[in-house]
């Protein structure tokens, strides 16, 4: 953790003007986009440190034309040192005008995950492209070597579906210095799954699992797991499906909608990390994501789960298995996962156990309630609930050269849905409410003194309204309404001091209606609109917000820093309002 004081001393001997180099920006931030059809979000971008990063080319303009993968070879940045103050992906894909399904998009480097998104769908007159980038700082450790990569975008192209993918991406190593010092990062980075280039692994049901069998070293201090699930298959909308029970009232997909990963060591429950309902750019009513795509539907985000209770565990020279599986998984979920690990640089050895794991005794298992019903001539009304809420503390201590050091995490994760529906013959209505949060704090002790707490809270909001009427010929309308969210706080204490807090805000709103035959061939739309609000705050004065508003899948309003001091964006360079993961040290730095 950072020493008392040090932050400060830093901000004064720098000057705060100095610190907000590089400002995270709204994509696309050239022009005004008001008007335009092609790919619009008002996501910002991974803001920057001073200086002249080095650039590494992963691949350049490749084609994504077929299922194979596409490799690629890494080799550190010549000249431009080990230790960086930030690293960062850059990747910018475009499908060409046509028929195309949207596409899962992953990069991988020897094992690890870099990016992972899907692909924005084409139209006849639209050829759309996109700019993704990822804060890879805390993978420091995995570019201080030469590896093998590969970029995995399946995709189809034939005389149906006729959009080619092609894309680029490469690495920025921004060198240390005194305005931006070297991130305190991890110390080695582990893939999970079993190929040494790298690919997600396929999660077919609750006993499905990601796992490896690590050899780590000795002297472990922390430990973290960067988690991705994605749905894919008959799982892509999970959060719609209903329990088997109530599948012949509904008509609605099996296997229930309570979606978790679990986390496990050695098959003890180490961890949970909630599936975030990503929604794609052909899903639900494919015009509402044109040109503005779903919360992070090009750009996925991991998970973190902290496993440090576990650090004196995993040190003790013994192989561990650390897995990962979805709880509910139906055929199937895509998964891929990360484990960072801290080592402690005067010590070969450390020593230490969990002493205390209340999530070991609580089974994802949530609890049902129905008020369906059902009257003679066979019209359906009701609700299906879907409910679980664990609260667990996972506590465990580490022998360190600085001391044992015990670290404890509590969370409260809580899953709540509601499925309301109205069916007769000329009326198919279902109203899907669900949320998702998460309330968590990890705090290390040395002795009586907290040496660090770190509190986060997450909500993920979702509400999908689907109105289907049907009309005398057999054909019918679905009018489709959306909303959401991402919500993120995060605070940093250091001995009892509240040092940095942050706040995420991410939201989508869409709407349109669908006409169709009685084949359910689409025979148009009307009515599109969509907005997408996105807004950044934290301790230190940063500030970011944008906005994106579409009808008719053409951009009709953009703002960005309005709502700003200045009406001007600017954050720290190295903050995270994208709300890519950190954990203090590695967001500070110093």
């Amino acid at each position: 953790m950072l020493p008392m004081g040090r932050f400060s001393q830093c901000l004064a001997a720098a000057g705060l003007s100095l610190f907000f180099a590089g400002v995270a920006q709204a994509a696309p931030a050239s022009s005004n986009p008001v008007g335009s059809a092609n790919v619009t979000v008002a996501d910002p971008t991974v803001p920057r440190p001073p200086g002249q990063p080095c650039v590494v080319q992963l691949f350049s303009n490749d084609t994504f034309d077929d299922f194979s993968p596409r490799p690629y070879s890494y080799a550190p940045p010549a000249g431009c040192g080990t230790h960086w103050s930030k690293v960062v992906l850059e990747a910018d894909f475009s499908v060409t005008a046509g028929v195309q399904y949207d596409r899962t998009a992953t990069l991988f480097l020897g094992g690890v995950n870099l990016y992972f998104g899907t692909t924005q769908e084409p139209a006849s007159d639209l050829a759309p492209s996109w700019h993704v980038e990822r804060d890879l700082t805390d993978y420091s450790a995995l570019f201080r070597n030469p590896a093998q990569g590969q970029a995995l975008i399946g995709n189809i192209v034939n005389s149906t579906y006729t959009g080619v993918i092609h894309g680029s991406a490469r690495l920025l190593f921004y060198p240390a210095s005194v305005l931006a010092p070297a991130a305190a990062v991890p110390d080695a980075v582990y893939p999970l799954g079993s190929d040494p280039i790298g690919s997600t692994v396929e999660l077919d049901n609750s006993s499905s699992q990601l796992a490896a069998t690590l050899s780590l070293p000795r002297n472990v201090e922390r430990a973290y797991l960067d988690v991705f699930t994605q749905s894919q298959n008959a799982d892509e909308f999970w959060y719609t499906c209903v329990p088997d029970a109530y599948t012949s009232e509904t008509g609605e997909c099996g296997g229930g909608n309570f979606r978790e990963a679990e986390i496990s060591i050695d098959g003890q429950p180490a961890g949970v990390a909630p599936v975030y309902p990503w929604i794609y750019t052909g899903g639900v009513d494919l015009f509402i994501w044109k040109p503005t795509p779903g919360v992070q539907t090009l750009n996925f985000m991991p998970y973190r789960v902290d496993l440090t209770p576990f650090a004196g565990i995993l040190s003790n020279g013994s192989p561990h298995t650390v897995a990962v599986s979805v709880q509910g998984a139906n055929n199937y979920f895509s998964a891929t996962a990360s484990l960072l690990v801290y080592q402690d640089a005067r010590a070969k050895q450390v020593s230490g156990q969990v002493l205390r794991n209340t999530l070991a005794n609580q089974p994802p298992t949530p609890t049902i309630g129905s008020t369906l019903s059902q009257d003679p001539s066979g019209d359906v009304t009701g609700d299906i609930t879907t409910n679980l809420s664990r609260h667990f503390v996972i506590e465990g201590y580490v022998n360190t050269s600085h001391g044992r050091v015990d670290t404890t995490v509590n969370q409260t994760v809580v899953f709540a849905d509601t499925q309301g529906f109205t069916i007769n013959p000329t009326t198919y209505d279902q109203t899907s409410d669900q949320l998702t949060t998460v309330e968590g704090s990890s705090r290390s002790t040395i002795g009586a003194l907290v040496s660090g707490e770190f509190d986060e809270s997450f909500s993920y909001p979702l509400h999908v309204e689907s109105n289907q009427a049907v009309v005398a010929n057999g054909n019918s309308t679905i009018l489709t309404t959306i909303r959401q969210g991402y919500d993120q706080h995060t605070a940093l204490s250091i001995e009892g001091l509240k040092l940095y807090s942050a706040d995420v805000h991410n939201q989508v709103e869409g709407v349109d209606t669908l006409d169709l035959d009685a084949s359910y061939d689409i025979l148009g739309h009307s009515g599109q609109q969509t907005t997408q609000e996105f807004a950044f705050k934290d301790s230190l004065g940063g500030c970011y917000r944008s906005s994106v508003s579409s009808a008719n899948n053409v951009v009709t309003a953009y703002t960005s820093g309005k709502g700003c001091p200045g009406q001007r964006n600017r954050v720290f360079w190295f903050s995270h309002p994208d709300g890519s993961p950190y954990l203090g040290d590695t967001l500070l730095g110093w």
